[in-house]
Formats: structure tokens, sequence, C-alpha cells
């Protein structure tokens, strides 16, 4: 069986809140989604990660662009640098793209179904509902104490 995660991150992926402002904008992230056909609410994960982890878009990812030198770089590069990284995470993000050797960061590269890092994630599992709207993440935002991004993955 397969899944969809709904995640919210911070666009600073350093950035941490604090418990009460996670709370807040989790508890706004379910009142913001349907619930299940039959009438239960959706999962939801809140997590702190000690290290820089990658908040990926699983199966939906098409393809990555280099923004440097607009190559397009394979996505087998991602995974197997993902699977490398796996279990404890990205120190730092820099990295040399293979395409034109430039040294960049990973959370800068064009990729074709958002993908991001953060060392905070609010993730919705099965959501009955595609993303959220440009007002819904505005108020998440606010919520939290600082701009968001969102990722949807299909695991």
């Amino acid at each position: 069986m397969s899944d969809d995660v709904l995640s919210i991150i911070p666009t600073n992926p350093e950035w941490q809140p604090g418990r009460a402002a996670a709370e807040r904008a989790a508890a706004l992230v379910v009142d913001l989604s349907p619930g299940l056909p039959d009438g239960e609410e959706v999962e939801v994960d809140v997590t702190w990660h000690d290290t820089l982890m990658p908040i990926d878009c699983g199966g939906n990812l098409q393809r990555i662009g280099c923004p440097h030198c607009r190559a397009s770089i394979g996505t087998e590069w991602y995974a197997d640098l993902l699977e490398s990284h796996s279990e404890d995470g990205f120190a730092a993000l820099a990295v040399k793209v293979p395409c034109c050797g430039t040294v960049t960061s990973l959370d800068v590269l064009d990729y074709d179904w958002p993908c991001g890092f953060a060392r905070f994630e609010i993730a919705l599992w099965n959501p009955e509902r595609d993303w959220f709207g440009d007002e819904e993440m505005a108020t998440i935002s606010e919520a939290l104490g600082h701009p968001v991004n969102q990722i949807r993955a299909h695991i």
C-alpha cells in the first residue's frame, strides 16, 4: 500500500519552533484538513530533527535542475545521496553538483515537485487534499512564527 504525505517545513532549513508554536501550527493543519471518509481525523506527526533531514516528494519527483548551468541532474544521483544520509541526515547542505561541478546548496536545486530539507516538520498522512492554498499557508506561517513551504510525497 502506498501513502501520501503533505509536509509543512520552515523556509529556513535550520529553524525550529518552540513547542507551543509547533502545537498551534499542527492543530491548525488538522483544522484546515478535511477528515477521512470514515469521519476520523488524519494522522499528523510533528518532528524535531537533530540534523538537516531531507523532506522528499518520493515518487512524485520528475526531475532536478541545476540553478547554475540549468542542466538536468539525474534523479538517481539524488536518490543515492539521500540513501547515504538516510539515517543521520545532513550536517550541511553544500554539495558539488554532477553536471557542472559547482558547489551549491541542496535546498536551491530546482526540484520538479517540491523537495526540501528541515530540522522541523509537520507531516499530514494521507490527507484528503492535495495542497494548502496561499492564504492557508500564510495562516500556518503566522501560527508557527516563521514562513513555511509544503512538500507532497507519494511513498
